[in-house]
Parts: C-alpha cells; structure tokens; sequence
C-alpha cells in the first residue's frame, strides 16, 4: 500500500494520540500486577479487546468485507508475531529474571528494527539524515532508561526473548505493509488478532494460577484501562497510522513512549523525573523530527 503522507498537523495529532495511548500500558499493568500474573492480563486484556470487537466482524457494525477462512488464519500469523512474541517475549524475559529496565530498553528499540527490514522487505530505504535521527533517538532512549539499567543474573538464553519479541513485532509490521495492511477493515483486524492472542496466553495463563485472578477493583480498572486506551487506542491509531505513512516513520515516534511513560508515572504514582529524563526527551525528540522530515 501507497503511503498518503498527508499534512504535518494530520501526523503531529497522530503522533500525540499513539503516544498517549501507547505508553498507557504502564498503568493498567501498575493496577493489576499485585493481583494478577502477566500471563492472567495478557490472557485477559486480549480476550476483552477481541469480544469488544465481536460486533465488527459478525454483529451489527461488520461493515466490512466478508471475512474467510484465509483471512482469519492471516490475521492469527501476525497476532503470533505482534502480540503473542511481542508482549509474551518480554513478560517471559521478566519471569526469567532480565531486569525490567533492560527488557524495556529492547521493546523501545522496536522502530529500529522496523527500519532495517523496511529497506530489503518494502524497498524504502532510509536516507542518512533518517539513519541520524535514528541513532540520535536511540540516544535519547539510552539517556532515559540509564538509571532503570542493569545486566541482572538470568540465564544468557533469557536475554533473547526480548530480542525475539522486538524483532518479532516488526516483522510483523512489515509483513502487513507489504500485503498492503489487509482488505479487512481495521476493526476487524484488530479483533482476530485480540481474539488469536488470547487463544495464545491461555495456557500460560492457566498455568500459572488460572485464566483469572480473583476479581477486584483494582483488576477490573486496570484491565479496563488496558482494554479501552492501550489497546483500543494504541493499535487502533497505530494501524491507521501505517495506512498512512511508511512503517519506519511511523514507527519512530514510538521512541518517544520511555518519557511520556515517566510523565504518566509522575502524574498517577508520584515516581520522580529527573534532568536526565528531560534532556533524553528533547534528544529523542531531535532524533524522531529528523526521521519523520520530509525526505531530501
């Protein structure tokens, strides 16, 4: 599919939306991890998202195309790489002891991957003021997440399932872009991939201590959080974003999500920013304006 590349407030509005709705996940995890295993809120996150959905694909609102048997088996591929490896990877890396703040770090590098398989999968190649904004924002990341960083002591395969879930998700990405996103609506998109995920977590989320918790305030909030804002409104806008503009410059504003994830963490939970955070902000901002230009 041929980006449209419309107008820079069109992309800026974009940008703030995915960003605010991407870095919500942080606190639905924050409401629900004393109650719930990772396992019982991806299960259960993926699951409420796909039947919120249901009525796009076979109730009343299914306005779009007829949906076959090739399409839901398409739609389970890339729930596998771009939910299930992606957010199933770095919840493993945790359990299995990589620090928190180094799994992080690997999911925020995901534009990065994005950007190198752009160039041999879909032939959009970044220029080298593209390639500088990129290190400049990677910079700006590292700056960030310096004082959350350490190495840990988990086994050394350990430290790839991050990797694997990063790189991962971006195949993914990729892999729509180049079949042109889908014929399916975007609605419906979404909700075979939640559906698909939920089939995913459910034995680790039965393994673990059931599909769900025992239900509190708290879970319930933090589940509808995750449900209406990170999901709903992060992959929503996100796959509307890729309708409209190439992976990699879609992609880059996610490497604003560290520090806009502080910024909600100091707004509901008191956690301190700091000057570092602040600069590593600006920096990423640098690094992201660079890559989202116009090409010269």
């Amino acid at each position: 599919m041929t980006a449209l590349r419309p107008s820079l407030p069109v992309f800026l509005g974009l940008a703030l939306a995915l960003l605010v709705a991407w870095s919500s996940g942080f606190v639905g995890i924050r409401f629900t991890h004393e109650v719930a295993t990772v396992p019982q809120i991806l299960f259960a996150r993926s699951l409420c998202s796909g039947l919120g959905l249901l009525p796009f694909l076979i109730g009343p609102w299914a306005k779009g195309p007829k949906i076959g048997a090739r399409d839901v088996t398409e739609q389970g591929l890339y729930a596998f790489l771009g939910m299930f490896l992606y957010l199933g990877g770095f919840a493993m890396g945790i359990g299995a002891g990589v620090p928190t703040g180094l799994v992080a770090l690997m999911a925020d590098l995901v534009p990065l991957g994005i950007a190198a398989l752009s160039a041999p999968l879909l032939g959009q190649r970044l220029t080298p003021r593209q390639w500088l904004g990129t290190a400049i924002a990677c910079a700006g990341v590292l700056a960030v997440s310096a004082d959350a960083l350490a190495l840990g002591a988990a086994p050394v395969w350990a430290y790839a399932l991050p990797i694997l879930g990063m790189l991962a998700f971006a195949v993914s990405t990729v892999l729509q872009e180049r079949r042109g996103g889908s014929r399916l609506t975007i609605p419906q998109r979404l909700g075979l991939q939640c559906l698909w995920a939920a089939v995913f977590f459910a034995p680790f989320a039965a393994a673990g201590g059931g599909l769900f918790p025992a239900i509190t305030p708290d879970y319930v909030l933090g589940i509808g959080w995750l449900v209406v804002l990170a999901t709903y409104g992060g992959w929503l806008i996100y796959y509307l974003f890729l309708r409209l503009y190439p992976p990699a410059m879609v992609s880059a504003v996610v490497y604003l999500s560290p520090p806009v994830t502080m910024v909600w963490a100091f707004a509901l939970f008191g956690e301190p920013l700091t000057w570092r955070m602040a600069l590593g902000l600006l920096v990423t901002l640098c690094g992201v304006a660079l890559v989202a230009g116009r090409k010269t």
